[in-house]
């Protein structure tokens, strides 16, 4: 089955929200996007980038009608945006979000909608370091994978209908639960991305860096250049998970640190060799060409 929908609303058109709309027009799967932003020059950008086809300040225009509604804004908007969608769209109305954290946002769901929930909580495994509609890309999510929320009293057919959508835009639906989602992205996601965002702050007041940066740094250090307001609202939606985690890494570091205090060599080669194979068993590499 392919998704077919008579009016789509999306409510915010960054990077993401611009990208599902050039992806589900390019398809064909959709007769309306409606896009929904807080300026109207990035609404403009997103017209002109035909990713979506009218443009809306205020959400309640565009979902009056809409019968798939997808957030995508930072995660500290989406229990508003949830609260909106339920009070102001058509019961019959599918919803689902694009954030990196789901349980307080899930949760926040579970308590305030009508039950069988046709909101589904999503997280496309997608995105990069730049942001806004003008990066928009229609192949943005084809071989991402979407975790897709897994929880009692979800409506069969939305969440039948979600992971239909992102398939249909070649991407790879996996099933989770929220509080497990925030556990692992915490160590995937979040704390790596305030772990560039520190060693980036390394160089802050050192005249003359540039000669001295290298690719390892800018690799490293890649993902600081993301929207602050996005990584602000991911920490504060997922601080048990984050804190924790950062918890971890400090002690991990205090080990690094120690080491080298100590100059312990057979230390370091064991710290260095358990990153090494860490980082190829995340991402199933077998062979050692890692840099």
């Amino acid at each position: 089955m392919t998704a077919r929908f008579q009016s789509v609303a999306i409510i915010g058109t960054g990077l993401l929200g611009a990208s599902l709309g050039l992806a589900m027009k390019q398809r064909g799967l959709a007769q309306v996007v409606h896009g929904v932003g807080r300026r109207q020059s990035s609404l403009d950008i997103a017209l002109e980038r035909s990713a979506i086809d009218r443009g809306h300040l205020d959400p309640k225009d565009a979902i009056l009608d809409a019968d798939l509604i997808v957030i995508c804004t930072p995660a500290g908007f989406v229990p508003e945006m949830l609260d909106c969608v339920r009070d102001h769209a058509s019961p019959n109305a599918i919803v689902t979000d694009v954030t990196s954290t789901k349980r307080t946002i899930c949760d926040h769901a579970a308590s305030t909608w009508q039950k069988p929930r046709r909101f589904i909580g999503s997280h496309p495994m997608a995105g990069s370091e730049s942001f806004g509609p003008e990066h928009a890309a229609s192949n943005l999510y084809e071989g991402r994978y979407v975790l897709v929320e897994s929880a009692p009293n979800l409506d069969d057919v939305a969440c039948a209908t979600v992971h239909d959508l992102w398939e249909s835009i070649g991407a790879i639906t996996v099933d989770v639960d929220p509080a497990e989602h925030d556990h692992l992205l915490a160590r995937t996601s979040h704390v790596p991305h305030i772990a560039a965002a520190a060693v980036a702050m390394l160089t802050r007041n050192q005249r003359g860096i540039r000669p001295f940066a290298g690719g390892g740094l800018r690799d490293i250090t890649r993902v600081a250049a993301g929207r602050p307001e996005l990584w602000r609202d991911i920490c504060l939606t997922n601080a048990e998970s984050v804190s924790s985690t950062l918890d971890d890494l400090i002690a991990t570091l205090q080990e690094f640190k120690d080491a080298v205090a100590e100059e312990d060599a057979n230390g370091l080669d064991q710290l260095f060799e358990a990153g090494r194979q860490a980082r190829l068993d995340a991402f199933d590499e077998n062979n050692g060409d890692s840099t």
